[in-house]
């Protein structure tokens, strides 16, 4: 039997019709416990519930939580019918003064707010997991790029560094996600409210109509989510070339790729791979339920059922590849050979060559013209070489490494974005 079935007395809905409509939430079920919880406290307080029905429904909450899916019915509706059945005869009072819009939603900002805050951890532990990366090569030399050519030496410190710093803006986003999602809309009911004498809640939403319809805080899940994996593939992209024949900067290690059925010799970067690929899934959803939310007038409209299967499946992603990508940075292994052969390339110093004039009085064009032109007639002469080019780099740039890194671990344990 559904909530609603009394309006439709003996009509039964066509079996594809329900099938159609059923949402997959079943995800949500401990927050549904959760926000059951609180929304029969508050019907304690009005009167409905006694003492003894308050203390009958927190457990029997607790015990439905603990058991999880195993306790639900092909016949339920949904996991908020559900939970009603399966707390039994007290169940038939717990919907007073509540709707399932904004029961739904309740249970879909506890979803997001611990989904943000677990993704925000992840991405700190990564992050960490790199700090300690940068500080053991902090001094490893390498090229720097731009369009993809060598630039200007680096070092692979610096390198990862700037990953970390993507990775911080990334955990903001998560944080932020998680303190929007952090507000109640119950009491909302289907839209109006109630006339029930409910207390109100703290950081309860100040409009029942905004309270049932809003979902800005799923699509902030979801844009962290699409920035994150941006990042990632980003990181990806440059793990999967440097593991090349031809940069060789680095050697995957085995515990974090796969080989080739047919091919002995291959070992494959699928993990970098595999999360440049998601990227693609993190922004599609993304820019569907900002599709789906476009045209929506308020209060509730049954598209909104759309809201949860892309944050489902976001989170899943944002967990199995942070844990993935962890393991596999931690085991790269760098060729601080091959990466100073490369850095040793005259031509990067072709900028440090121009700036010595610069140094000296020459106006900056007149410099850069003066060593274009003795590069292009092959007489440039290099000043210095690469590991002295980027220890006289201060900071932003790759000049104290060491320094950096204490810095970004005290932004990590402060859990700021800033300096």
């Amino acid at each position: 039997m559904t909530l609603w079935s009394a309006r439709t007395g003996d009509t039964s809905v066509d079996p594809a019709v329900a099938g159609f409509l059923r949402a997959d939430d079943t995800e949500l079920l401990p927050y549904d416990c959760a926000g059951t919880r609180i929304h029969a406290e508050r019907l304690q307080l009005a009167g409905v519930l006694s003492d003894a029905e308050l203390s009958e429904i927190n457990a029997r909450l607790e015990e439905i939580a603990d058991a999880g899916a195993s306790l639900l019915e092909p016949t339920d509706e949904d996991v908020h019918s559900a939970i009603e059945r399966l707390l039994g005869p007290v169940g038939r009072k717990i919907h007073a003064g509540r709707s399932r819009n904004d029961q739904v939603v309740t249970a879909f900002r506890l979803y997001v707010e611990d989904a943000a805050r677990q993704a925000a951890a992840a991405t700190s532990q990564l992050a960490s997991t790199l700090v300690d990366r940068a500080d053991a090569e902090a001094d490893t030399v390498m090229p720097g790029y731009t369009h993809l050519q060598r630039a200007q030496p680096v070092t692979m410190g610096h390198h990862l560094l700037a990953w970390c710093e993507m990775l911080l803006r990334d955990r903001a986003r998560f944080e932020l996600a998680a303190e929007h999602a952090a507000r109640l809309p119950l009491g909302a009911g289907a839209l109006a409210g109630s006339t029930l004498p409910l207390p109100t809640s703290d950081g309860q939403l100040p409009n029942s109509l905004d309270a049932v319809a809003d979902r800005d805080f799923a699509l902030d899940y979801l844009y962290a989510a699409a920035c994150l994996f941006v990042h990632l593939s980003r990181m990806g992209e440059e793990i999967i070339l440097w593991v090349t024949s031809e940069f060789g900067f680095a050697r995957l290690p085995e515990h974090a790729a796969t080989g080739s059925s047919m091919m002995p010799q291959k070992l494959n970067p699928d993990v970098a791979e595999l999360t440049r690929a998601k990227a693609g899934a993190a922004i599609g959803r993304l820019t569907g339920l900002l599709a789906t939310l476009k045209a929506l007038p308020l209060a509730y409209n049954l598209d909104l059922q759309e809201d949860k299967p892309p944050v489902f499946a976001a989170r899943k992603d944002v967990s199995q590849a942070l844990a993935a990508f962890t393991v596999l940075v931690r085991g790269l292994e760098f060729d601080a050979e091959q990466l100073r052969a490369a850095a040793a390339d005259p031509l990067m110093l072709a900028t440090d060559a121009a700036e010595a004039l610069v140094a000296g009085g020459v106006p900056f064009r007149d410099a850069h013209e003066q060593v274009a032109g003795s590069v292009r007639d092959g007489s440039f002469a290099a000043p210095g070489d690469a590991e002295q080019s980027a220890a006289a780099r201060r900071a932003p740039g790759p000049g104290d490494v060491a320094a950096a890194v204490t810095a970004m671990r005290e932004r990590l344990a402060r859990g700021t974005t800033t300096s």
